[in-house]
């Protein structure tokens, strides 16, 4: 799990620039915070929409690979004054380093990402390792992008 300010810039990231769909979302009003959950279509297409939803009902994530899980806590997105979560790379609240996700395409997946204006913590140019990059998400969390060939 990690925690976002903003839900809906998180989600729009995870879903139109790294490609996961929302599985779930619960909101506990009365505790002020909510949960998103977030995972990748593994079914290359074939699953429709109605079928997934279908799925969920019965399965809820048991039948998601890699789920990732957003916590929101009601009003930090319109705080002027929250800074923001520890990402873990840096003091303080170092600890939690980064996600990763596998693309097809390495050099691809960094032009688009490069296109649609993503933060890189890393590029592929970047370093000793050029066969990996590190973007950032809304929140300034790391997620690395490894090819699938990865060895």
């Amino acid at each position: 799990m990690i925690r976002v300010k903003d839900p809906k810039a998180s989600i729009a990231f995870y879903t139109d620039v790294i490609g996961m769909e929302v599985i779930s979302e619960l909101h506990f009003n009365d505790d002020k915070f909510s949960l998103y959950f977030l995972g990748f279509d593994h079914s290359d297409g074939k699953d429709t929409k109605e079928a997934k939803q279908d799925a969920r009902k019965d399965e809820g994530l048991i039948g998601w690979k890699g789920v990732l899980e957003l916590n929101h806590n009601h009003g930090t997105e319109s705080d002027p004054e929250f800074k923001g979560y520890a990402s873990g790379n840096q003091e303080p609240g170092r600890g939690f380093g980064h996600i990763a996700i596998t693309v097809d395409d390495i050099q691809a997946a960094c032009d688009r990402f490069e296109r649609l204006g993503v933060r890189f913590q890393k590029k592929l140019t970047d370093g000793k390792m050029k066969n990996i990059a590190f973007i950032l998400d809304p929140d300034g969390y790391w997620i690395e992008i490894v090819p699938k060939n990865f060895s």
